[in-house]
């Protein structure tokens, strides 16, 4: 019976030694943590050429921010479009999208899409709020800005209408409103003091 009972002690003594091993076991985890999915319609960083695919397919001209008036209709009757060569080598390709107004305004990596935004001085000025981004076209020359990153994406882009203007330009200059203006002088002349 002693036996017996010394054989019961110790299989009681060793479960309760190794007790907290076997509920520190179960309450582990199993591995590693499990990593967290993102949310649905959350955008994962793409690669380049992806981002490029989908900003290709994407349709740019259905902003329904963008409210072209009379005024802006306009205005953009006057847009050159077609590929304009600027200076260095580089090219801006302005194409009509669907909508009336809008134009496609793309060179090198960058793509945007314009409208007609008015201006005082006469200038022809499109505009892409939402990528931060100006094309301005004056009889002579054109530029393409890119207000986000401050500094012009294309300069001194012409197209042949452009390029015309320039020579006539070149050949009759206009007066500087620096200049004098022609016409008759003044016969009242100042007087020394004294003389």
């Amino acid at each position: 019976m002693k036996a017996l009972f010394i054989s019961a002690a110790t299989t009681l003594a060793t479960t309760l030694a190794f007790a907290p091993a076997f509920v520190l076991a179960q309450a582990a985890p199993a591995s590693a943590p499990a990593k967290a999915k993102p949310a649905l319609g959350v955008n994962k960083k793409l690669a380049p050429s992806a981002q490029k695919a989908v900003e290709e397919v994407t349709p740019i001209d259905d902003d329904p921010d963008v409210t072209v008036t009379d005024a802006d209709l306009e205005i953009a009757k006057k847009v050159y479009v077609g590929d304009i060569p600027c200076e260095l080598g580089a090219k801006v390709k302005i194409t009509p999208l669907k909508r009336e107004g809008l134009f496609s305004v793309v060179t090198g990596k960058y793509r945007f899409a314009m409208h007609p935004v008015e201006s005082r001085t006469g200038a022809i000025r499109l505009e892409d709020g939402k990528r931060g981004a100006m094309w301005l076209q004056l009889g002579n020359k054109s530029m393409l800005m890119s207000q986000k990153i401050g500094q012009r994406l294309a300069d001194e882009c012409q197209s042949p209408e452009q390029i015309t203007y320039a020579e006539k330009l070149k050949a009759n200059p206009q007066p500087s409103i620096l200049d004098s203006l022609p016409g008759p002088q003044s016969t009242n002349t100042l007087k020394q003091p004294g003389g």
